[in-house]
């Protein structure tokens, strides 16, 4: 389990790297202009966290309280375990990427409403805002332990954001099983038709 989710880091920084570069050999005049950002690897981690961020909050808030307890089978987490699950898991790796001691605060196993659950999951984010939004490039370089192994910052966070794309994914399950469509495979609105 452990090799595959460094394998994964590594494999997304190497896709976030060579998605920076394949930019790089295009022709500047097929380029869109651009002003060369200061820190262009933490910005790209902080996209992508804002992304996942808000599909999981819509996740917890779109699923009906009466479906906080479903579980397809019994040995798997419930829906509101698996809220709770990744809350607890924003608060790892964050305080990590901070430098800062995990409060600890056993969000899976004391939370059970939807309503405390939402709310726990809003403060595991805003937590973890601090640390996307005061990583730099420099600073992500910065190594920590994590699964015993030395890891920069920047494999942290990217650690952060798998797991929680991991866990969506389970929750999309359980809102389909409940004929519920997921965040992610809504219809935007209609763009306002010209006149």
């Amino acid at each position: 389990m452990k090799f595959r989710v460094i394998v994964s880091a590594v494999v997304l920084t190497l896709l976030s790297t060579a998605a920076f570069a394949q930019d790089a050999k295009r022709p500047p005049e097929s380029r869109p202009e651009q002003t060369p950002q200061a820190n262009p690897f933490s910005t790209f981690n902080k996209i992508a966290y804002a992304r996942i961020k808000t599909i999981l909050v819509s996740s917890a808030e779109k699923m009906p309280e009466e479906n906080y307890n479903f579980k397809p089978t019994d040995p798997v987490r419930s829906y509101g375990q698996i809220v709770g699950h990744v809350a607890d898991a924003q608060y790892n790796f964050c305080s990590l990427a901070l430098g800062e001691k995990n409060p600890g605060l056993k969000i899976e196993q004391t939370k059970t409403t939807k309503a405390d659950l939402v709310a726990a999951l809003k403060d595991a984010v805003a937590y973890c805002d601090k640390a996307y939004d005061s990583m730099t490039d420099a600073s992500g370089s910065q190594t920590v332990k994590l699964f015993d192994m030395d890891m920069p910052k920047f494999g942290v966070l990217n650690i952060n954001n798998m797991h929680d794309m991991e866990h969506y994914g389970n929750l999309v399950t359980y809102m389909r099983l409940k004929n519920i469509v997921p965040p992610t495979s809504e219809q935007p609105p209609a763009a306002p038709q010209k006149k």
